[in-house]
C-alpha cells in the first residue's frame, strides 16, 4: 500500500517536469503569414484585434487581376528563350487607402519573372481594403503572377437547373 502511494506521488511529481521539457517553437522561426480568401473567411466571437471582418479585393475581382497580368507584364526575353511558364507568388501588403506596397518574392520561378512580378504588383491601384469593424485596415496577401502558359484562365459555368420559381437573367 505505501509502495502505490509512493509510486502516485512520484509521478504526479514528475509530470510538470516532462511537460516543460516538450520542445518550444524554435526562437528564429519565421511566423507564416495568413492567407485571406473572401470565400474563406468566418466570425468569431473574440477575434483577434487584428483580424479583418472583410478581405481585401480587387475591382473586377479574379478576373479583372488575371486580365491586367496579361495586359501588364512583359515575359523576359531570357524566360522565352529558356521557355519557362509557371507563376512567381509575391506577397505584397494591401494598405487602407487600397494601394499596394513591399512586395517580396515568396516562391521564385527564375530572377528576370521574379524581377517582373516585382515590378508589375505595385502597379496594382483601386483594391477595396481589408476591412474591420468598419474601418480599413492594411493586410498582408499572396498573389501568384503568372508566366507563359500558366496565365491560363479557366472559367466554370454554372449549369445546374435553377430551383423552381427563380429565373435567371441573361
Amino acid at each position: 500500500m505505501k509502495k502505490t502511494i509512493l509510486s502516485a506521488l512520484l509521478v504526479a511529481a514528475a509530470a510538470p517536469a516532462a511537460l516543460a521539457q516538450t520542445p518550444a517553437a524554435p526562437a528564429g522561426a519565421a511566423q507564416q503569414p495568413i492567407i485571406l480568401k473572401a470565400d474563406n473567411m468566418q466570425v468569431q466571437a473574440h477575434s483577434a484585434a487584428n483580424r479583418p471582418d472583410r478581405a481585401p479585393v480587387y475591382p473586377g475581382g479574379e478576373q479583372a487581376l488575371g486580365l491586367f497580368f496579361l495586359e501588364n507584364i512583359k515575359y523576359p526575353e531570357a524566360a522565352r528563350v529558356k521557355e519557362l511558364s509557371g507563376i512567381v507568388l509575391v506577397t505584397a501588403t494591401v494598405n487602407a487607402d487600397g494601394s499596394v506596397s513591399n512586395p517580396v518574392v515568396a516562391k521564385s520561378l527564375s530572377p528576370e519573372c521574379d524581377a517582373e512580378a516585382l515590378r508589375v504588383v505595385p502597379l496594382l491601384k483601386g483594391w477595396q481594403p481589408a476591412m474591420r469593424k468598419g474601418r480599413p485596415l492594411p493586410v498582408l496577401i499572396q498573389l501568384p503572377v503568372p508566366f507563359g502558359g500558366a496565365g491560363n484562365m479557366k472559367i466554370e459555368m454554372n449549369n445546374r437547373p435553377s430551383p423552381a420559381g427563380v429565373r435567371r437573367v441573361k
